[in-house]
């Protein structure tokens, strides 16, 4: 498992005397905040992403990668309707229950029409035409 991790979450950590028992989880690397394009490397070679963010859902939804959102809404309904990503409570044994369950199926989401790569020839065509 692959976390990067942003410079306020390593603060947190460390006030509250948890730094020390973060970095002995096993199996667990941790990286500083990455660009967007390590980033996203990371993400495309990623089984499964774990987030709370918005972004990133539809991300993992284009690249069709399951994605579980640990949130209680979305303003990205999209990326759930088309199956791909999951809201699920910040209640570890839930989120591993279903990691463990997208993980072994091999059921994907499917990408929303419209999200082909294409938006700019539209605009523009719509833009000519007016």
């Amino acid at each position: 498992m692959v976390l990067p991790l942003h410079p306020r979450t390593k603060k947190a950590l460390e006030k509250h005397n948890l730094w020390d028992k973060f970095k002995s989880i096993k199996n667990l690397i941790y990286t500083d905040s990455l660009g967007y394009l390590d980033f996203m490397k990371l993400v495309t070679n990623s089984k499964i992403v774990i987030t709370d963010s918005g972004g990133i859902q539809e991300e993992t939804t284009f690249l069709q990668i399951p994605c579980l959102t640990v949130r209680e809404n979305t303003e990205r309904p999209i990326t759930i309707e088309m199956g791909n990503n999951e809201l699920v409570q910040l209640n570890a044994s839930l989120i591993s229950k279903r990691m463990i369950e997208k993980l072994k199926s091999d059921q994907k989401g499917t990408i929303p029409p419209l999200w082909d790569g294409k938006s700019t020839e539209r605009i523009l065509e719509t833009l000519s035409t007016s």
